[in-house]
């Protein structure tokens, strides 16, 4: 039977801000594939099972397009035919002036308890490798 274990998790932040030029998939794709590659053959592990992604809803990121960037440039290497496993986050939102927090419903960031238009991002605009799962 193959051993499998899951690596610690990473939370290594892989961009910031979701003003990105189009395509922008390649690039931090490049970075996933780094950093999975690079800690898997820092553990010993013959290969990569599945690769877990914590995606925010603000990143802009297209599942899509990382699965198939990921295919090209993991071929040949321990993680090649690894499982991409998204975790989307929602879009949080804090108040300025009352600290009020919630999710938005749409572009409306007006607060829904004070009424003012200060909301500062809390949670939605990450994109990191929360851990991933590898063969002895």
């Amino acid at each position: 039977m193959i051993s499998t274990r899951q690596l610690a998790t990473f939370g290594l932040i892989l961009t910031r801000g979701y003003n990105r030029p189009a395509m922008h998939e390649y690039a931090v794709t490049e970075n996933v594939v780094d950093i999975v590659c690079r800690h898997a053959v820092k553990a010993g592990a013959r290969r990569v099972r599945r690769v877990h992604l914590v995606v925010g809803e603000l990143s802009s990121i297209i599942d899509d397009s990382v699965q198939f960037y990921y295919d090209l440039i993991s071929e040949g290497t321990v993680a090649q035919a690894a499982e991409l496993v998204f975790r989307r986050v929602a879009v949080e939102v804090e108040c300025g002036a009352c600290g009020y927090v919630w999710q938005p419903a749409d572009a409306d960031w007006t607060c829904p308890q004070c009424g003012q238009a200060q909301a500062r991002v809390r949670a939605g605009r990450e994109f990191y490798v929360e851990s991933i799962e590898v063969e002895d």
